[in-house]
């Protein structure tokens, strides 16, 4: 099991702290580190800069949100940056939600999202093979387009740059079982939000027969610390927020996530609080036993017991939120 370091999006601002981190990352033998977004910085501009402070470690976004650009133009950043980093580019993309996808991006959440997801991946891997002008008669992607408001004057291209790798590995982020199956049908790999090690059949079938090489690459905050109950505190802030900001209460994929991992009634609570205005109660509501089964945190001998049973699964890469070089250093050393 290979390591990585998440950075996640930027909050108020960018943080001093991302390269000096990145850089120790590399320097311990972490395989790859990750940026993300949201509503606010975007994923790929803080991974080059990262590219251009390090010079082995591998790239990742975990995710880009395939609503905040068209295919080709995710392409284009994908094997743009694949090039400047000399070939440690992996392109993670996730289609986010009806909240963020209608209410920042302007745009109508798909009515099929496994077909929108489908055509997505199908056009960016047209682009990085270049074997042909891309040409996708597609539901939510169509190259050229033909729409009743077309010019008629579109042509199939082919990117004037030749991409570096036509195998530049693309993972998705998904959660639902119908999503997770067709992640391993047509991905590199597959980003878990939340993954519990002692809960595998929550995604169903799926992880039974992966393809060879297929990459398994949850995230999991981690923290070396001697207060259990302190140390969670942030991962239990995090599900605050996803869980109960996330998303509408009709539809809000990290919670219906977290109550098929067996904590439905927890979930409709941490809803109710948050979207209430009670963030604080929402956050004090998430389960510690939840907190703790998707995260790493505690001392030394505790982190290396529980280590284990993440290495026993399918897990071949852990992308820990990590907030200090201690902490980076204990899992290197536990990991080696």
């Amino acid at each position: 099991m290979r390591l990585g370091l998440a950075l996640g999006y930027w909050g108020r601002g960018p943080s001093p702290d991302h390269i000096p981190l990145a850089r120790e990352a590399e320097r311990l033998g972490y395989d790859s580190v990750w940026t993300a977004e949201s509503w606010g910085s975007d994923a790929f501009t803080p991974l080059t800069w990262i590219a251009a402070h390090t010079s082995t470690i591998r790239l990742g976004t975990a995710v880009a949100q395939m609503a905040a650009r068209s295919a080709t133009t995710t392409a284009m950043h994908a094997l743009t940056l694949d090039h400047l980093s000399g070939g440690r580019m992996m392109l993670g993309l996730g289609l986010s939600g009806p909240q963020v996808v209608e209410g920042w991006y302007g745009r109508p959440f798909p009515a099929s999202p496994l077909t929108a997801t489908r055509e997505y991946v199908d056009v960016v891997r047209q682009v990085l093979r270049r074997e042909a002008p891309v040409e996708l008669s597609g539901r939510f992607h169509s190259h050229p387009y033909r729409g009743p408001d077309a010019t008629g004057l579109g042509k199939p291209l082919k990117p004037i740059t030749h991409p570096l790798r036509a195998d530049l590995p693309i993972l998705l982020g998904a959660e639902g079982p119908k999503n997770v199956a067709q992640t391993a049908r047509i991905a590199d790999g597959w980003l878990p939000l939340y993954w519990s090690p002692t809960r595998p059949e929550v995604y169903g079938p799926a992880l039974a027969d992966l393809p060879e090489g297929f990459l398994v690459a949850p995230m999991a905050q981690a923290r070396v610390c001697d207060d259990v109950a302190e140390g969670l505190l942030p991962v239990k802030t995090m599900l605050g927020f996803y869980i109960g900001g996330m998303g509408h209460t009709a539809r809000n994929f990290h919670a219906d996530l977290m109550a098929r991992m067996g904590y439905a009634e927890d979930a409709r609570r941490i809803q109710d609080l948050f979207l209430s205005g009670r963030r604080e109660e929402a956050v004090l509501a998430v389960p510690d036993a939840f907190a703790d089964e998707i995260s790493l945190v505690g001392p030394r001998e505790r982190i290396a017991e529980r280590l284990e049973s993440w290495r026993e699964g399918p897990v071949t890469d852990l992308l820990v939120l990590c907030p200090d070089r201690h902490t980076l250093r204990v899992l290197a050393e536990l990991n080696a």
